[in-house]
């Protein structure tokens, strides 16, 4: 059982005992959730509390790279897990155990299903059993877990710790594997069990593309990258600048080492909006500004450019002119392939293109529906604005709360920009619907009473040089 301890706070931001709220960093070792509140406008803050092992296991799992075949099915560690939590969580999930059920839900739930349909078209009944049900698992299993298991601020606050714990310690051997050109953490894993191969690609600056416990130097990036905005807000929230900025530069320095322009665009891009968020903290409608300036860069690129936007973005997000001309290759015969089966897709087949081009899609956001048809690709895309817009949305939330929130959101909005030029796959995969369902647990926290709404501000003065924010 989690031991919990809580200190109720009076309309004015102290503690009723006298002692400064914990909630803020006051008391050093203790971090609140202001999760729970009461009608009359007070509230209780929760301390901290150890990460539940299902989150545990799982987060651990994707740094064990065995290969684990059982019959015709390669299975992996971290897929065992989902295995072995995906019948509870959809007990709970249909309970109303992780809250109620959401429309994102429902339109990931379709996506598999229509994934299996789509397989079965294509390629036949008995060929689309396995497949299928390893989509259903790493997708829902995934997805689910998050819901069921980080249900307030402080699961959320215990399971970024772990993901950066985890980031720093890869940091040092992914330096190693730079400078010395051999990766001694998989080569380590390997002399003990079967994992995938060592994919040694050609150095650039003269150092070692890290490919670290992942099958490919973007996935190893990509998956260090979405932590830097939580990192930085979650972990850094009631820290001193040296604390935040020490944990930041961490996870900086190990996406940077997979010398990938992929995970460079995610870290950039939540780089770019931590910057915003700190210059223009004390306007309240800065997030819709900012909307605003993209909306009018992007019709302006429209109109006065030969190219698509998305064109025009993998173009410059590149590290050099031949793979930014491959992804456009990509995103025009992709698109063609899904307009020539709009349906059913491909399914498992190649797709159409010319024989020197690469056979894999690098672009996440039109895979789906170049395999399984357009309805895959759209509840795809429709789970990911169905979970990011409420979440954005979402009014009358504590301080901690919306800092949180706003993490999550970088964090999500770095995995959208990636997924134009990065396919998500295994490990990768599960991490961005884990992240996906870790933020839902926000739109079920209870909104603060107007009273306590009206005495926030009065709080936040007395804290402020501590939060990276002004309240909205």
């Amino acid at each position: 059982m989690r031991k919990r301890e809580t200190y109720p706070i009076g309309p004015d931001g102290a503690v009723a005992n006298g002692l400064a709220d914990p909630a803020f960093g006051a008391r050093p070792g203790r971090r609140g959730s202001a999760s729970s509140r009461l009608a009359s406008g007070k509230q209780d803050i929760v301390a901290s509390r150890p990460l539940s092992w299902p989150i545990f296991l799982f987060l651990i799992s994707l740094l064990v790279p065995w290969i684990i075949n059982i019959g015709p099915m390669r299975l992996s560690v971290y897929r065992l897990v989902l295995l072995a939590w995906l019948f509870p969580c959809l007990v709970m999930w249909l309970s109303g155990k992780a809250g109620r059920i959401r429309l994102a839900d429902i339109s990931l739930l379709l996506y598999c299903l229509w994934c299996f349909l789509a397989i079965s078209m294509v390629h036949g009944f008995g060929y689309a059993v396995q497949p299928s049900g390893m989509i259903f698992i790493e997708t829902m299993g995934t997805y689910l877990l998050a819901r069921c298991f980080i249900r307030d601020a402080d699961d959320f606050h215990a399971m970024v710790s772990l993901f950066f714990k985890l980031v720093a310690f890869l940091l040092p051997f992914a330096v190693i594997e730079a400078w010395t050109g051999r990766n001694w953490l998989l080569s380590a894993f390997s002399s003990i069990s079967r994992t995938f191969p060592d994919d040694y690609l050609q150095p650039r600056w003269g150092l070692r593309r890290v490919q670290s416990l992942f099958e490919h130097p973007i996935l190893y990036g990509v998956v260090c990258a979405s932590i830097l905005a939580p990192t930085h807000l979650v972990l850094g929230y009631g820290k001193t600048l040296a604390r935040r900025w020490s944990a930041t530069i961490v996870v900086a320095a190990a996406t940077l080492l997979s010398l990938s322009s992929g995970p460079l665009t995610a870290l950039t891009c939540q780089a770019l909006l931590l910057f915003w968020y700190w210059l223009f903290g004390s306007i309240t409608s800065r997030w819709k500004i900012l909307c605003g300036l993209l909306f009018l860069m992007a019709a302006s690129i429209e109109v006065l450019s030969n190219r698509a936007v998305p064109v025009v973005f993998m173009s410059y997000f590149s590290f050099d002119e031949s793979s930014a001309y491959m992804r456009v290759l990509i995103w025009r015969y992709g698109t063609a392939s899904i307009l020539n089966h709009p349906l059913f897709g491909i399914g498992f087949n190649p797709w159409n293109r010319p024989d020197w081009m690469t056979t894999s899609i690098d672009m996440y956001w039109i895979v789906d529906a170049v395999r399984h048809g357009i309805p895959a690709g759209f509840f795809v895309m429709f789970t990911f604005f169905s979970t990011y817009l409420p979440v954005a949305y979402r009014s009358g939330l504590d301080e901690r709360t919306q800092v949180y929130r706003t993490a999550y959101l970088m964090a999500l909005t770095g995995f959208f920009l990636v997924g134009w030029t990065v396919y998500f796959w295994n490990a990768t995969y599960v991490v961005f619907i884990f992240a996906l369902g870790s933020g839902a647990w926000i739109l079920d926290t209870p909104q603060l009473s107007k009273p306590a709404r009206a005495a926030r501000p009065g709080a936040t003065r007395a804290i402020g040089a501590m939060l990276p924010e002004r309240p909205n």
